[in-house]
C-alpha cells in the first residue's frame, strides 16, 4: 500500500502519451528513367565499327577501349593493318536511339 500513491502518476502520465499516430500520407515517389545499356565496346566491336564507318580504311588490327567510372563516352586506342602497336586513338559515344555504339569524330578518326 505504501508504493500506490508513488504509481498513480505515473501511471496517468503513461496514459497520455499513447494518442494513436497520424496515417502517413503517401507521397509519389520518381521512377527514374531506364538508361539504354549497350555491351561494353570490345576489339572485334571496335573493329566492326571502325569497317562500317570508314570505308576503304585498313582494318583494325588491335584496340583497347577504356571508360572512366560514369563517364558517357568511351576512349579507345587502336592499331591499323599489320601494326601492333596502338598508334591511334578515337571516342566513342552512345548513338542518338541509345541503341549502339558511334564514334565522335569520324572525320578524323578515318583520316588517320
Amino acid at each position: 500500500m505504501k508504493y500506490l500513491p508513488l504509481l498513480l502518476p505515473v501511471a496517468l502520465l503513461a496514459a497520455c502519451g499513447e494518442e494513436p499516430a497520424p496515417e502517413p500520407v503517401p507521397t509519389e515517389t520518381a521512377t527514374p528513367e531506364p538508361t539504354p545499356t549497350v555491351p561494353a565496346p570490345d576489339e572485334e566491336l571496335f573493329a566492326s565499327l571502325h569497317a562500317a564507318t570508314c570505308e576503304g580504311a585498313e582494318p583494325v588490327s588491335t584496340s583497347v577501349c577504356r571508360r572512366a567510372m560514369g563517364a558517357d563516352t568511351v576512349s579507345c586506342e587502336f592499331g591499323l593493318g599489320e601494326d601492333e602497336y596502338l598508334r591511334h586513338d578515337a571516342t566513342l559515344a552512345i548513338d542518338e536511339a541509345g541503341e549502339a555504339w558511334a564514334i565522335v569524330d569520324p572525320e578524323t578518326v578515318c583520316a588517320q
